[in-house]
């Protein structure tokens, strides 16, 4: 028993190290790097740096792209997804949401809204207006602008008689 105890205490003393090999390291925000000009861990970024793919969201979010099947077809899924809740499949503002007691959006088949630039749909997207939250983390420039083309789509469709719309 004697020996198993002594055995016992040889392994668990074996097994601490306080040094466990420690790396330096620094905090980034809270604590002095001397290393740095700035003397803090934080470097500050170079003048003119640009995030990765920054420039060509940009660039989509200024040029909508033209209207094609594909991109009806890519608005029509990403609208199904990210704005029927509110809006409804048709755009009349009856959503699930709305069953479920939240505020009515507008229509899109408004003669406000039948009358307001393209633009104006995709900075909603974007920036969000009243209780719209802003989708511009969650939907890409790309899928905005099929967005908008899916939602003039679905204006021009309800203007039509039902058995001649395409």
């Amino acid at each position: 028993m004697r020996m198993a105890t002594v055995l016992t205490a040889c392994l668990v003393l074996a097994s601490c190290n306080e040094g466990q090999d420690p790396q330096k390291s620094y905090k980034t925000f809270s604590q002095a790097a001397p290393l740095w000009p700035s003397s803090s861990a934080a470097l500050p970024l170079p003048d003119g740096v640009v995030a990765q793919g920054d420039l060509a969201r940009e660039a989509a979010a200024k040029n909508p792209p033209p209207v094609t099947a594909e991109l009806l077809a890519r608005g029509r899924e990403r609208f199904g997804i990210y704005c029927s809740p509110c809006h409804g499949y048709d755009g009349y503002g009856d959503g699930i949401i709305v069953a479920r007691g939240f505020p009515h959006p507008p229509s899109f088949h408004d003669n406000r809204l039948r009358a307001a630039p393209a633009k104006l749909f995709f900075d909603t997207i974007t920036n969000g207006y009243g209780v719209m939250y802003s989708y511009a983390d969650r939907v890409d420039p790309a899928d905005r602008w099929a967005i908008v083309a899916y939602i003039r789509a679905l204006q021009e469709s309800q203007l039509q008689a039902r058995n001649s719309a395409p």
